[in-house]
């Protein structure tokens, strides 16, 4: 019994926001910009776009792509780190719209690798018969918690929404669905990239913080070593992988992981500059596009992986 992904969808708000927009409002430019980070250009949502309605509309695009009907659906994991409200999750609130009710619908929190935690976990309850079919979703609007101040972190985040429908389906050895996971985390480096507020704490939402260089340095390591990971679990070799979809951060943290496992960078699924970082919903976003362009086709090895803060980060391996 394996997870596989049977389609895929996304949605992206409607105002576009490029680097030189972005010059207008802060001491920045494109050159500076696009040299550090690859960066071009990012969408911001609107007054009435929310996490809850990028959601819904990517999920809606991943089910007309699975030709599956939301009554099919048991199973709804939302990978967030800025929720339309504190409670209920906003999961509840997707399930609601779809008009898919009474099955099981939850929030994950693990900032950028929330969709490869969502992922993860939504396989494990597939595959003991928790649901038949699952809607995974990683969906953000981290312009809510910027300093459009600190050009530093305000030029580096997008909003949007990634989705993709899970079938569990009894499946050869060769063929498709999710092969192996590994995830991780460590709460000790939780001053390089956090969120200044809480409701516990300052009782307010917050501001976005992170000391970039140190974040490069760990995220260059621990995303190179948890993609040896998996191919160890699943006795896969780095040439077999036809494509890589990483977390879209920083188009040197993409180079320089490809680096390090001597992986051909023309495997990897770059779409960091048409989006920028969009946190959990960086993924399925990239896998999306990927798809539909024609890249990713059926039968291909395809690698996730992400690291965000906590810090957490994980990899997953799938035949398509």
């Amino acid at each position: 019994m394996r997870a596989v992904v049977t389609g895929s969808g996304s949605a992206l708000p409607v105002n576009c926001v490029t680097n030189a927009d972005l010059a207008d409002r802060v001491d920045t430019s494109d050159e500076w910009i696009v040299e550090r980070t690859g960066i071009r250009q990012r969408h911001i949502a609107g007054e009435n776009e929310t996490t809850s309605t990028l959601a819904t509309e990517a999920a809606r695009r991943a089910l007309e792509d699975a030709g599956v009907d939301a009554s099919e659906i048991g199973l709804i994991i939302l990978a967030t780190a800025t929720p339309d409200f504190t409670f209920p999750a906003t999961a509840t609130q997707v399930q609601h719209a779809l008009g898919c009710g009474g099955g099981v619908a939850f929030d994950v929190q693990a900032v950028c690798s929330g969709f490869l935690y969502a992922l993860g976990t939504a396989d494990s309850l597939l595959r003991t018969g928790m649901a038949k079919k699952a809607l995974v979703i990683g969906a953000e609007t981290f312009s809510r918690i910027l300093d459009w101040e600190d050009r530093t972190t305000c030029v580096l985040f997008g909003d949007g929404a990634g989705a993709v429908v899970l079938e569990a389906r009894d499946v050869a050895d060769n063929g498709p669905g999710i092969l192996a996971t590994k995830l991780h985390a460590d709460g000790a480096h939780r001053e390089l990239l956090y969120v200044d507020g809480g409701p516990s704490t300052t009782g307010q939402v917050g501001k976005l913080r992170m000391k970039g260089r140190e974040v490069f340095r760990h995220a260059v390591v621990n995303l190179a070593d948890v993609l040896k990971e998996v191919l160890v679990q699943a006795n896969v070799e780095v040439d077999m992988i036809d494509w890589v979809v990483p977390h879209q951060a920083n188009a040197r943290i993409l180079d320089a992981t490809a680096r390090k496992l001597n992986l051909d960078p023309s495997k990897v699924i770059v779409t960091v500059d048409q989006h920028a970082n969009t946190s959990a919903a960086s993924v399925p976003l990239a896998l999306d596009v990927a798809r539909r362009d024609g890249r990713i086709k059926a039968g291909d090895l395809v690698m996730f992986e992400a690291m965000g803060g906590g810090f957490t980060w994980g990899a997953a391996l799938a035949r398509m």
